[in-house]
């Protein structure tokens, strides 16, 4: 199989003709939309004709922005130093601001438009995008001036954009030196960390003792990133009028405070439930002073749970089958027609991501994939994503825009259905190598988010006093892994430049990207709880259930399946799912 996507499907090339053409066509559609702001936005008469133009000529020039910004990000993703796809990112980054006026103008005209609900109600494409319309004219209240939103934007080009693909210049093209048996080898960041997941304990440990020795090279210029993207966070919120980065955060996504809260404290009550299987893994491991950082991944049992590339695709879709036909489809399709990116290689990003195209209807998957069980189930992650993609190409294009806490939880019920359908023909020992495997994922998205998320406050609390220097930066994330984890790891190896290598921190509009991983955990635990009550009948109700996750709010997409996440109840069902799981783990040995 071919481990490399093929994004023809977009554009062959930037220099094929189709490209050139979208472009001259997004120009126009953009100063069509810019003119046609600037005449028909000062007064509300003809509210409804006048909206029903926006959403038309905002969703031309959004797609085709959309479709050209992908195919240029898809190739910088693969190729870090391709200068055309980076040139074309500036270009459209700059573009882009064009878009700023008249969204600026609308949000503040239907700001003052009385009997919104009534001009809504009047037309079937407003009634379409209702949520949309209604969110637009809430933000009214936190925007500036047209000029200051044109000139925030335009600064941000050269601000915490220009930041941020220096850090991931950064970490995609840092070589790190590192000796095996015997051998000195200079190899990418993404291939090093992987190793954290090997079976050779001792390859384990050098990788990781390489990975820090190597952040050396890169660490001042990253926390002059981080400083730099965190700042002009702190500035705009304030601005704007929120309370704090946190508050736009929650608002951006259409989540409440009581919600986060609530969540957060059944998380902090399940920590002595992980702290336990850290310390089992540890003693099973023979670490007398808990896990060492390096060990964290390491995989357990003697079962050889290593994958082909085609063994990972047949296995996947074989397991998405016990719960859908249409979910199994859609994975056969995306291994099938190259809309994944497996392969690790140097200039390529880290990690692993979704991209859903929803102007072309499909999506392309970027991994590293090296055999491991969990490289499987971070396909089965990434898939999910685009299975929710999948559930939303027949909505509009601003229907498709969900927000970040409820963007994993398709991806982690995909990771559930994988497990739990792999562990009913398990043996013991395959059963101990799976529900570890299982057990771990949950103590990254619960555990170590906790320590990301109390990582984030307080820099973000630093920040307001001036820049952090490496040093503190170190110190805040030991501070946070201590107290997240607790005495389930040797305190004495931590991670102190997990700030490094995460390019969550450095998404100067998704902050906080890390309440959401858990948010999508532990909903879609308690949503396969009710799957697993009702069977049959829930598979549509969850497809219905992906398709309006861009056009409600987070408590009002959970009310569909008559879930309150504004409840503790809720999170802490979620959860002892989890330590349930722990408790069987640790029996079987």
């Amino acid at each position: 199989m071919n481990l490399r996507w093929n994004l023809d499907a977009l554009y062959t090339s930037f220099d094929a003709p189709e490209f050139a053409q979208d472009w001259q066509t997004y120009e126009n559609e953009m100063k069509s939309l810019q003119e046609w702001a600037a005449v028909s936005l000062t007064e509300t008469t003809d509210a409804a004709a006048k909206m029903e133009a926006y959403i038309t000529k905002l969703t031309r020039s959004l797609q085709l922005q959309y479709k050209m910004m992908s195919f240029a990000e898809l190739t910088v993703s693969t190729d870090a130093k391709n200068e055309k796809a980076l040139q074309v990112i500036e270009q459209l980054e700059e573009k882009s601001v064009g878009l700023v006026e008249p969204s600026v103008l609308f949000q503040k005209w239907i700001g003052g438009v009385d009997n919104l609900d009534q001009v809504i109600s009047s037309s079937a494409l407003l009634e379409e995008h209702r949520f949309f319309l209604l969110e637009n004219a809430a933000k009214s209240k936190h925007l500036l001036s047209d000029k200051e939103e044109i000139l925030l934007a335009k600064m941000k080009n050269t601000g915490s954009n220009a930041w941020a693909k220096l850090q991931e210049l950064l970490t995609s093209t840092l070589l790190v030196d590192i000796t095996i048996d015997g051998e000195e080898k200079q190899l990418p960041l993404p291939v090093v960390r992987n190793m954290a997941y090997e079976k050779d304990a001792n390859l384990r440990k050098t990788a990781y003792e390489a990975e820090l020795r190597a952040y050396k090279k890169i660490e001042e210029s990253s926390a002059a990133s981080l400083n730099g993207i965190k700042g002009e966070v702190i500035t705009i919120a304030k601005l704007r009028g929120y309370e704090s980065p946190l508050a736009k955060t929650l608002d951006d996504s259409r989540m409440d405070m009581e919600t986060l809260e609530a969540m957060l404290s059944a998380m902090r009550e399940s920590l002595p439930a992980f702290r336990k299987y850290y310390r089992k893994k540890a003693e099973l491991l023979g670490h007398q002073n808990g896990l060492p950082f390096y060990d964290l991944f390491a995989p357990m049992g003697e079962v050889n749970m290593t994958f082909t590339y085609q063994e990972a695709r047949d296995f996947i879709v074989k397991h998405f089958g016990s719960f859908s036909e249409k979910l199994a489809n859609y994975a056969a399709t995306a291994f099938d027609n190259q809309w994944i990116d497996a392969e690790p290689r140097e200039g390529k990003r880290g990690g692993a991501f979704c991209s859903n195209l929803h102007m072309i209807k499909e999506s392309r998957i970027l991994a590293n994939f090296t055999g491991s069980y969990n490289d499987v189930s971070t396909l089965a992650h990434e898939l999910g994503h685009g299975y929710h993609g999948d559930a939303l190409v027949d909505e509009t294009f601003l229907n498709s825009d969900y927000p970040m806490p409820i963007a994993e939880t398709a991806s982690i019920f995909c990771e559930t259905i994988i497990a739990n359908a792999a562990m009913k023909n398990a043996t013991d020992e395959e059963l101990f190598a799976i529900l570890e495997n299982d057990i771990s994922g949950a103590g990254q998205v619960i555990v170590d988010i906790y320590s990301r998320y109390l990582f984030e406050s307080e820099l973000f609390k630093r920040r307001l006093e001036g820049s952090v220097p490496v040093k503190e930066l170190k110190e805040i994330m030991l501070w946070a892994q201590k107290e997240a984890y607790g005495d389930g790891l040797d305190p004495n190896v931590l991670h102190p430049n997990m700030w490094t290598c995460k390019p969550h921190y450095y998404y100067a509009d998704y902050n906080f990207y890390n309440f959401p991983y858990a948010f999508g955990l532990l909903f879609a635990k308690g949503l396969y709880a009710v799957y697993l009550q009702r069977g049959e009948a829930f598979v549509e109700q969850y497809d219905q259930l992906l398709s309006v996750t861009g056009k409600m709010n987070i408590a009002d997409v959970a009310k569909i399946m008559d879930v309150d996440v504004r409840s503790v109840d809720f999170w802490r069902g979620s959860l002892r799912l989890i330590e349930e799981d722990i408790e069987k783990w640790i029996s079987l040995k």
